[in-house]
C-alpha cells in the first residue's frame, strides 16, 4: 500500500465524517423541530380556547395549520443541510399546489366558506335556521359541510359554500318569534265563535306571550269563503309547538260540527 492509498482513505474518512455529522444534525433538527411544532400547536390551542368566541373546530384547524407550517420549514432546513437545492423543490411544490387548487376549487370554496362561518358564527348548534333552501335545526358545522336536521328529523348535509353564499335566516337569535295561522270557513259558518274560541285557546296557552297578546281577525272575505287570521308571540323554541296546537284545536272544533272549512 503506497501513500496515495492512505490519502484516499483519509479523504473517504473525511467524507464519511462529514456525512455522519450532517445525518446527526438532521436528526437533531427533526427532533427539535417536531418538539417546537408540537409546542406551537399546544400554544395556539390554548390561546384560541381561552376565548369562547372561537369555535372549537376552528381551534383545531388553526393549531394543525401552525404545526404543519413549522414542520414544512424544518423539512426544508433538513434538505438544505444535505446540500439539496430547495429552490426548485419549492417551485415544484408551488406548481403542484396550484394544480391541486384548481382541481379542488369547489372543495376549497367549501373550506373558505366554513372558515367564514366559524369566524363570524351567524348561527350555532341548536339554532333553527333556513339556509340554502333548507329549513331545520343546526346539528353540526365542519370545514366542509353544515349538518341540519329537517323538520321530520332527517339529516341534511349542505356544502358550506351554499350556506355562506345565500341568505341565512336564523329564527333563534331573538328571544321571541311571531307565528300565524289562516283558516278558511264558509260564509254561513260560526265565524265569530271560531274566532273567539281560537283567541281564548291562545290566551290560555302559557307559551304564548301576553304582551303583545294574541289576535284573531277576519283577513279576507269572498263570496264562497271567509278567511280568519290568528297570530301570537312565543319563544323561538315554543312558537312552532304553539302554532301546531292551535291548528289541532281548530281542526277538532271544526270536526265537531261547529263549522266546516271551505
Amino acid at each position: 500500500m503506497n501513500f496515495s492509498d492512505f490519502g484516499e482513505l483519509d479523504g473517504l474518512g473525511e467524507v464519511l465524517i462529514l456525512h455522519g455529522l450532517n445525518v446527526f444534525y438532521a436528526v437533531v433538527l427533526l427532533i427539535v423541530g417536531w418538539w417546537v411544532a408540537s409546542l406551537i400547536e399546544r400554544l395556539v390551542t390554548r390561546a384560541l380556547s381561552a376565548t369562547h368566541r372561537v369555535d372549537p373546530t376552528i381551534v383545531g384547524f388553526a393549531a394543525s395549520l401552525a404545526r404543519y407550517s413549522v414542520l414544512v420549514f424544518v423539512g426544508i432546513a433538513v434538505l438544505q443541510r444535505f446540500g439539496i437545492q430547495t429552490t426548485s423543490i419549492i417551485a415544484v411544490l408551488g406548481a403542484t399546489s396550484l394544480a391541486i387548487g384548481l382541481a379542488l376549487q369547489g372543495t376549497l370554496q367549501n373550506v373558505s366558506a366554513g372558515v367564514m362561518l366559524l369566524l363570524f358564527r351567524p348561527f350555532k348548534v341548536g339554532d333553527a335556521v333556513e339556509v340554502g333552501g333548507q329549513a331545520g335545526t343546526v346539528k353540526g358545522l365542519s370545514l366542509f359541510t353544515t349538518e341540519i336536521a329537517s323538520g321530520d328529523n332527517v339529516q341534511v348535509l349542505m356544502p358550506n359554500s351554499r350556506v355562506w353564499g345565500g341568505p341565512i335566516v336564523n329564527k333563534s337569535v331573538y328571544g321571541a318569534r311571531s307565528f300565524s295561522f289562516s283558516l278558511e270557513l264558509k260564509p254561513d259558518a260560526d265565524i265569530e265563535g271560531v274566532m273567539a274560541d281560537g283567541l281564548a285557546f291562545l290566551k290560555a296557552d302559557p307559551r304564548v306571550a301576553a304582551a303583545p297578546g294574541p289576535s284573531a281577525a277576519i283577513s279576507k272575505i269572498a263570496l264562497d269563503r271567509v278567511e280568519i287570521g290568528f297570530s301570537g308571540w312565543a319563544s323561538a323554541a315554543d312558537a312552532g309547538g304553539a302554532r301546531g296546537d292551535l291548528v289541532a284545536y281548530l281542526r277538532s272544533r271544526i270536526m265537531d260540527g261547529a263549522s266546516k272549512p271551505s
